[in-house]
């Protein structure tokens, strides 16, 4: 089964961000950068399978819940559902399952670092695949840059682990590279028409399909002590913020930017974590946060390409004439 068909060309050969895409990708940071407080509270009572699970159980149940109210309509094409599975199987099942595998032998800091490759891996399998995503040297300093940056900021003692424990590290390498095929893979939604609120609903339906029987299996759930409220409270934001909202943001970005676009927010998500912190619990900046924080907005700012084409002129139409 192929990822995308290509289409003939048209008058719009390149997807772009504009500051609706850069607002929504912003908040899709926030909301990411904040599962780490929510899951760091449940990880106190629950397994990390059904905390996967309930995260995204509960997701589907928010996401069908919006979908009936704002009427939209639910596709009945069984390739249509087939994709959901698949897109909840390459952006949930497969990721999550290889990075949480990873984070039991390799440090969370270094995870993040090869979890920022998820940009690099988008625009080369993106650049083959897609016809209007084409690799350019921009895109290439610019996620450069912006790489940099996440290694900065989380400092040199992060990747100390490099090369101690290849295997965990292919694993996170792994992870990313399925989050950048789901970002090529959920570009068909848009050539089926599907609503992206829709989408969003089908993909964690899929992820709940395939994750449910494996927690009910290795986990027993059941069989554990009742979590505190807190973690009720942390898996309910997990599930209604950083999962469900998130989505149909992600879904939004995919249909109007792209993947390549899309998965730059891998690089917002160390400062919105760190943002956060600062805002919300009262932490300090350090010098390599701020110049890597510096450094991820110059490489963002590359990508995007408005402030590099300042002061220059549009070339002149050849067939435009002037009427006296």
């Amino acid at each position: 089964m192929r990822f995308v068909t290509r289409s003939a060309p048209t008058s719009s050969t390149t997807l772009s961000m504009g500051s609706v895409e850069w607002a929504m990708l912003i908040l899709l940071s926030v909301l990411w950068g904040g599962s780490f407080f929510f899951v760091g509270v449940a990880v106190r009572d629950l397994p990390t399978l059904t905390i996967v699970v309930l995260r995204v159980g509960l997701a589907a149940l928010v996401l069908w819940g919006v979908v009936a109210v704002l009427r939209r309509g639910v596709p009945n094409d069984p390739r249509v559902w087939i994709a959901f599975l698949g897109m909840g199987v390459l952006n949930n099942v497969i990721p999550f399952g290889l990075i949480v595998w990873s984070q039991q032998t390799i440090a969370s800091g270094l995870a993040s670092i090869l979890n920022a490759t998820t940009p690099l891996f988008t625009i080369a399998v993106a650049g083959v695949l897609l016809s209007d995503e084409r690799i350019n040297g921009r895109k290439i300093a610019g996620i450069a840059a912006g790489f940099t940056g996440v290694v900065v900021m989380l400092g040199p003692g992060a990747l100390s682990g490099l090369g101690t424990d290849l295997l965990a590290q292919m694993a996170c390498l792994g992870g990313a590279l399925s989050y950048a095929f789901a970002g090529v893979f959920g570009r068909r939604f848009k050539r089926f028409g599907v609503d992206p609120i829709v989408v969003a609903a089908g993909q964690v339906t899929g992820s709940t399909l395939v994750l449910a029987p494996l927690a009910l299996v290795i986990e027993r759930p059941w069989s554990l002590p009742m979590p505190a409220p807190s973690t009720w409270a942390a898996i309910v934001g997990l599930a209604v913020l950083s999962t469900a909202l998130a989505y149909i943001l992600y879904f939004q970005i995919l249909q109007r930017a792209g993947a390549t676009n899309l998965l730059l927010v891998t690089f917002l998500i160390p400062v919105s974590a760190i943002a956060l912190g600062v805002l919300v619990l009262g932490e300090h900046l350090n010098g390599l946060e701020i110049a890597g924080m510096v450094l991820i907005g110059a490489g963002l700012l590359a990508i995007d390409g408005r402030v590099l084409n300042i002061g220059r002129t549009r070339p002149a139409d050849p067939r435009a004439t002037v009427r006296r």
